[in-house]
């Protein structure tokens, strides 16, 4: 067997195949808190940068950090726009997870910011990703191959454009937000449920139709078994935040009730039946 015919899949290749892929987000700004994350078992952790106070200079090393835990590093950019994505790349990351993308137009744009010519506009530059330039002609002629790219639909507009941004070449894979999404929709609550998950569904069917793989954020692993049948591939499972804050109210809960009279879960509850 020819040894190219042994190589492991690159992110790209495994994200676009459908195969299934699972992540979290990681929005704690220090590495420690990443390389934790990462060593629990995710295929990736997406670095959060659209929505935590992570800052460009820290992203580098955050990258390093979930390399180092054995995951591969992603970064949710801040918006669709060339110079946070080429950052994001040029650190080391593996893919890029591009917020609010509505239209086609945007797609394309995500995908010329992604790949270097002639797929895209990317720039060359000596960042980590090509071993601060000692390795830089190997990364470019590699990059697109092995950069993958995911669009993020969000919107109201997303879901009218949908069948126009799954066709977008250049785009690996659709990812759904379905907190912002249902915010568009005007269906943000239980009562806005059914037309959230029809919007889902309809997005889901364009991109199997397109051939395009698919992602989705959930809060919890509760239903992935259920997306998953439904033909999502790709899921952000919670957050490092919602992990912390769930396990720290869980302890706080079991220790409390181990020790009456202590803990402030218990206290908050007294108070608030003291109100109407």
């Amino acid at each position: 067997m020819q040894e190219e015919d042994m190589a492991e899949p690159t992110f790209r290749e495994r994200g676009r195949s459908g195969a299934p892929l699972l992540g979290t987000f990681c929005a704690i700004p220090h590495p420690v808190a990443v390389e934790v994350t990462a060593r629990a078992g995710f295929d990736l952790v997406c670095i959060d940068w659209e929505h935590s106070q992570i800052d460009r200079g820290e992203i580098e090393n955050l990258v390093r950090a979930a390399e180092s835990g054995g995951a591969v590093a992603m970064v949710r950019v801040p918006g669709n726009n060339s110079e946070a994505i080429a950052a994001a790349l040029d650190a080391g990351a593996e893919g890029v997870l591009v917020p609010r993308v509505s239209s086609a137009e945007e797609a394309e744009a995500a995908v010329r910011a992604t790949r270097y010519p002639p797929d895209g506009e990317r720039g060359a530059g000596p960042g980590r990703a090509s071993r601060y330039g000692y390795d830089i002609a190997p990364y470019v002629a590699a990059a697109n191959g092995k950069i993958l790219l995911a669009v993020q639909v969000e919107t109201a507009r997303a879901v009218e454009n949908i069948d126009a941004i799954a066709a977008v070449e250049g785009v690996d894979l659709v990812f759904i937000g379905p907190g912002d999404l249902a915010v568009s929709l005007g269906a943000f609550g239980p009562d806005g449920a059914e037309r959230l998950d029809v919007a889902m569904r309809r997005v889901i069917a364009s991109c199997k139709k397109a051939g395009r793989a698919i992602g989705l954020f959930r809060p919890s692993a509760s239903d992935v078994a259920t997306w998953r049948e439904a033909g999502v591939s790709f899921f952000i499972v919670a957050s490092d935040t919602m992990f912390l804050g769930a396990s720290a109210a869980d302890a706080a809960k079991a220790s409390a009730s181990a020790a009456p009279g202590a803990g402030r879960a218990q206290q908050a509850g007294r108070a608030g039946k003291g109100r109407s």
